[in-house]
Order: structure tokens, then sequence, then C-alpha cells
């Protein structure tokens, strides 16, 4: 039987703000366990939450890249329930008045483009963190109070593929916008993933099961794609698919059964009493829209018709957006945006792998990987002798001084180079009469031959050119 697969995600992304959502805690990643917390994030009583501007600023952001209708009316409603990470026995939410609406984003799938459609963007504060050991629990509340932002899709996603698409898009504008680091493995952007199936045709929407917590967009379509054959083997086996709560097993490639949901829970919502709603002046959202960075799409059609860039390039160039800024920079020194792509994209790359290094962690400076471009593309040195100077260049040493001082120049004299051509052509008749027997490879081996009486510094091309003029003569 062929059935229909429909696919929801919620994503929990942590806002980059400096302290906390209700309180003046510092947010902060990889400290020392319950050292950035204060008494409002512990739910001390006559405590009182104050709402952090930065982060209605950074919500804002990413209503306006993701294309969201902004409400100006800022609510906080109260979502009741206890658990061991919620020290307040509730937690501070957007329920009934989201701050954005009706957005969208569009991913790149075999048929084309296809727009996902957001339902609402709405801000909250996170939990505290969990450490489950054999015998006990433990609790960091460093975590408890970190400004959120949850991005709830509508079903428009199908198979795997999509879902991987449309966490990536999102993540790529969120990060180039400043909103989050969106660094899933440090759990600063969670997925958790609906995913239902029915039969082919039917209209009707399948019983649907939830995966929580995905931190790996890889993970996400191996996860969806074996959900998927996990609910079709149950109902071809005549059973119903049953709501459940699940999580992924890299380990093992499966989705676990977490527990199992026989009715929805009761919050008991209501507005949150201790904030009151804020109107937000107009003019202070327009001031944030316009002082916004340029998202990755239109960077993207810019390297297009600006620099005359490929896709390919393009989209690895945008897909790293330190290795894109500093592309930018070295475009400041440079005509030749495709030279500097490559360069970018292949030996600066491979060092940095090589390293284990960032772009934004090294030496080497934007005008010398222009310069050493401009040099090879005017002919003073050829790429074999600047592929001897990457070690000096990621070192931050300047192109130029580096090959004076190595003796690494190209030969483009004309007069020199006819001589070297007629020195070689006279001591290897037989590559001559190769050439003229139509063996085209006697050029290649003539050519190489003058690279060695040159000891590498001829220009290559040149060469070729003049080999080819010289043995029409004879």
């Amino acid at each position: 039987m062929e059935y229909d697969v429909t696919i929801g995600i919620e994503i929990h992304c942590q806002l980059k703000t400096a302290t906390k959502m209700f309180s003046g805690a510092p947010t902060s990643f990889g400290r020392q366990a319950n050292t950035c917390v204060n008494e409002i994030d512990l739910g001390q009583p006559g405590t009182l939450p104050c709402v952090n501007k930065e982060a209605i600023a950074k919500a804002i952001e990413a209503c306006t890249a993701l294309h969201l209708t902004i409400d100006p009316l800022v609510k906080f409603d109260r979502k009741n329930y206890y658990y061991s990470d919620l020290p307040k026995g509730f937690q501070i939410t957007q329920q009934f008045h989201p701050i954005g609406r009706n957005g969208y984003v569009m991913i790149d799938t075999p048929e084309g483009k296809k727009k996902i459609r957001i339902n609402r963007i709405h801000m909250e504060e996170d939990t505290a963190k969990q450490f489950h050991l054999t015998k006990f629990s433990l609790l960091d509340f460093n975590r408890a109070g970190t400004p959120l932002i949850e991005i709830v899709s509508e079903p428009d996603m199908h198979n795997g593929q999509q879902a991987e698409a449309y966490v990536e898009a999102l993540r790529q504008t969120l990060y180039y916008i400043g909103v989050s680091d969106c660094k899933m493995e440090e759990g600063s952007m969670r997925c958790d993933v609906n995913v239902s199936i029915s039969p082919r045709g039917s209209g009707v929407l399948g019983t649907k099961n939830e995966i929580k917590n995905l931190n790996s967009i890889s993970h996400i379509g191996k996860a969806v794609d074996y959900e998927v054959e996990r609910q079709k083997k149950i109902l071809e086996s005549g059973e119903k698919v049953l709501q459940e709560t699940r999580r992924y097993d890299d380990k093992t490639g499966t989705t676990i059964l977490m527990r199992r949901k026989e009715g929805n829970v009761d919050y008991k919502f209501f507005p949150e009493p201790n904030i009151f709603p804020i109107r937000l002046d107009p003019e202070w959202i327009r001031q944030i829209q316009d002082s916004m960075p340029e998202l990755p799409e239109a960077r993207r059609e810019r390297y297009t018709k600006e620099y005359g860039l490929n896709k390919h390039d393009i989209d690895i160039l945008i897909d790293n957006k330190e290795m894109s800024e500093f592309f930018e920079k070295c475009m400041q020194y440079s005509r030749d945006a495709k030279g500097v792509c490559n360069w970018l994209l292949s030996d600066v790359s491979a060092w940095l792998n090589k390293n284990e290094k960032t772009i934004d962690h090294c030496d080497l400076k934007p005008e010398h990987l222009a310069r050493l471009v401009g040099m090879i593309d005017d002919g003073k040195i050829s790429s074999k002798q600047a592929k001897e100077l990457v070690e000096d260049l990621m070192l931050g040493k300047d192109p130029e001084e580096t090959a004076k001082a190595k003796g690494l120049q190209q030969v483009s004299d004309t007069g020199a180079i006819v001589q070297m051509v007629e020195e070689v052509l006279d001591a290897n008749p037989q590559a001559i009469a190769d050439f003229k027997a139509g063996k085209d490879r006697a050029v290649g081996f003539l050519v190489g031959q003058v690279m060695k009486k040159s000891k590498g510094q001829a220009n290559p091309g040149l060469v070729s050119k003049t080999i080819k003029e010289a043995l029409a003569k004879r």
C-alpha cells in the first residue's frame, strides 16, 4: 500500500543574549554547574520577572527573516506543570499571543523550490538541564531562564530529506542574522519532529508520533525515514499506530519509546500576572529591521550577479558564514572573485582541516590572499609556486616578500622562453618526430623539459604556446 507522509517540526532556539529572559543572570554554555543562576531563575518567593528587551529584539529579527507578521502587543502566559527541571513549577511562555504568525522558508528539493509554512514563533524561557545517572539524576540550573524562541511549522514536509532541508534553512538564516549560535551539538537549537502516515489519497491525517530533542540535522532525516517505515509495518500488520513520544538512538538508527500519550496534557494556561502587556513602538521595530544583516538568500543572489560564481561554490561559501565573511574582506583587495573563491575552498580549507582551525582563528590576512591570487593572475608566480607559499601565507606572512625570499618567480619573458624552447627542441629530435607522427603527448614532454630547464619558473602557458609555434615551423 502507498502512504502519504506528513511531517511538522517544532524548533527551540536559544537567543544570543547576555542575560536571561526574565532575570539578570548571565547566559553561558559550558560554565561550572549552577553558577549562572539567581533567585528569579530558581523561583524564590517574592521575586518578580523583568522582560529582556534584547530578547524581544532578537525575536523580531527572527520573525522578519522568516517572513512572519509581527504582533506589536507582547503578552506572556503561564504554563503550569511540575517537573524536576522547572524550579518555579510553571514556565513563562506565549501560548495565546505569539510574537509572530504566518511565515515561511523556501527549501531546495529534487523537484525544485518548496515553501514550508511557519505557523508561529513565540518566546519563552528554557528549563534546567538534567543529567540522568544510574541511581540518581543531577540538575544544572544554569540553563533555566535562558531566552528561547519556539518555531512551529505547518505539516508541509513529506520525507526526511525535506525535513533536513527545512531545519538547515532555519539554522543558516538564524545564524547569519546573529539571533542564535544554532549549535545543535550544544543544545542551543533542538528539534521535535512529528511524523504521521495515512493511506495515499485518503485526505485524513494519521496518528502522529513525536520524536524529541533531535540534535543533528543528519539525525533528523534518519529518524524520520525510520519512523515512517516503522509506522508502515504497524499498519500493514493490521494494528493501529498509537500516539507516542519517542527518541532517536543514533547507535542503532532507530526510534525508541519514551512514553505514550492517552490525551492532551492540561497545562492550565492563563495570562502571566507578573508581566503586563507591552506595546512595542513601531519605530523601534522598524529600526531593528533596518539594521539587520544580509540574509543568506540575498547574499547567494549577490554572489551570482556581482561575482559570477557558480552554484556549487556559492553553496559551500554561504554554508560557512565565517568563510563567506572572509571572502567579502578579500574582495576589497581583489578583482578575481573566482580565484579567491578557489583558493579558499581548496588549499586554505585543506590547511584549516589539517590544523583543526577555522578561518576566523588563524593568521591568514584577507589582503595577503588577494595579493597571492593577483600574483598568479599577473604571471609573477605559477599556481604550482603559489602552493609552496601556503604554509607561510596561513602564518600571516606577506606572499610577495616570501616569494622573493624563496626565489620563487615566474619567467614570462618571451625572449628567454623562446631560447629555452629552441635549446630543448634541438636536444630532443625524437620528440619532434613523434609530434609530426601525430603523438600529441610529445608536446607535454617538451613542456616538462622546458620547465625542468627553467627550474619550474617558466610560465607554463607561455611555454606550451611557444613550443607549438616552434614545432609548426620545423
